[in-house]
């Protein structure tokens, strides 16, 4: 982050930190480096700021952007179409955003928040039917005077914005960083692990760490069960055609930005919603970073590859760097049924005990020789936060809003 006054909001896009997900390696064995790249420290909350902010830019340079009569349209799981609002509240562009109906509310709320116009359309439409979000933006596209597609799915600017973004911050926090005993380090990224959706984040960062780097990097994808970006194809046979909850990664077609040239994606692991979400409780609970569902599968999919017979000498090897990018903040997904569970129904901790007695009575001697031992009997005497709203427990719920629904 710069140090110096921005001129603007477009200024604070990238430069995101690289940290250490140590506990988590300790968790799993790991002596290797493992290293997240925390994208929701952006200005507009994702990594898709990046591609928004170039694609944007380009056109205007191009001339296929004019002032005060272009209307960007564009189709998008959300965080592209956030990414694009912000560049054009920014620089006096109107907005249409296409989005399926799979995406959260938080997504559309701050597209419009922005200013964008957002048309939801059917999640099982597919790619190429008129229904589809890229459909229906084409559909616009046509019929609005100065309307343009920026088109991420095909745009060049996508893969370049993270390999001369991305992928060169990544490579300077780990180059900048001393090898010491305490915390031994190879001087270079050895493991890239990303998520796919378009396909130009993970294929930007391996060019710019192939190219000029390390040409020995493993560059490693992952993909949603039900999507069909893996390669080889067989993959994917599984679960072709298989509905996932998780946002942002996978797709029924192959995008032009994403390169399956295995020089390039040397390897790909297919994630579950379940793993995924387990992934992001973990970074939650034990690295205090509040990331969404594709930052858990690119995790879990890190972890996966990580304890395989390829992955295990990676592994196993203290002072290779692993960087797992984390594309997005939860904020786009806390009104989702899988995060409200995480959150609000979560199993009772050994401290919710202790706060059950102080709270709703009982006495303490007799209730320590008591102490619950097993879920089922915290579940038993312990509250859990929507309970304690519903009932309002001896008044306190009204003072506590943020436990609120």
């Amino acid at each position: 982050m710069s140090p110096q006054i921005l001129d603007n909001a477009l200024g604070a896009v990238g430069h995101t930190p690289l940290i250490r997900l140590d506990k988590i390696a300790r968790q799993h064995n790991l002596k290797c480096n493992l290293l997240g790249k925390v994208e929701y420290m952006s200005a507009g909350g994702s990594v898709k700021d990046r591609i928004a902010k170039a694609m944007v830019e380009a056109a205007e340079r191009e001339g296929r952007l004019i002032p005060g009569k272009s209307v960007v349209i564009e189709p998008t799981s959300g965080n592209t179409g956030i990414g694009l609002a912000m560049a054009c509240a920014i620089k006096g562009y109107s907005v249409i955003i296409t989005l399926p109906n799979k995406m959260s509310l938080e997504k559309e709320a701050a597209l419009r928040a922005l200013g964008a116009e957002v048309i939801r359309t059917p999640t099982e439409a597919a790619w190429d039917s008129p229904e589809s979000h890229i459909g229906i933006a084409q559909k616009l596209q046509r019929e609005i005077p100065y309307g343009i597609i920026l088109d991420q799915y095909r745009n060049v600017n996508n893969p370049l914005a993270h390999e001369l973004t991305t992928g060169p911050e990544i490579i300077e926090a780990v180059v900048s960083t001393p090898s010491t005993s305490a915390r031994p380090s190879s001087g270079k990224v050895d493991v890239m692990v990303a998520g796919a959706g378009t396909g130009g984040t993970i294929t930007g960062i391996s060019r710019a760490l192939k190219k000029t780097h390390n040409k020995d990097c493993i560059v490693v994808g992952v993909d949603p069960k039900g999507s069909i970006l893996a390669f080889p194809d067989t993959l994917n046979a599984a679960d072709e055609g298989a509905q996932y909850i998780v946002e942002g990664i996978g797709y029924d077609f192959i995008p032009d930005v994403l390169s399956r040239d295995p020089a390039d994606v040397n390897t790909w692991i297919k994630s579950g919603d379940e793993e995924s979400f387990a992934a992001v409780r973990l970074l939650m609970r034990n690295e205090g970073l509040l990331v969404g569902g594709s930052s858990g599968s690119s995790l879990s999919g890190a972890l996966k590859w990580l304890q395989s017979d390829a992955g295990r000498v990676i592994a196993e090897t203290e002072g290779m760097n692993v960087v797992v990018l984390l594309p997005d903040g939860i904020r786009n997904y806390m009104s989702k049924p899988w995060f409200l569970k995480m959150a609000m129904e979560a199993e009772p901790s050994p401290l919710a005990g202790t706060i059950a007695r102080i709270l709703y009575g009982g006495d303490s001697e007799s209730d320590e020789e008591k102490e619950p031992t097993t879920p089922e009997e915290f579940d038993a005497r312990v509250m859990h936060p929507k309970q304690m709203q519903e009932q309002g427990v001896n008044g306190i719920v009204p003072m506590l809003g943020f436990l609120s629904l």
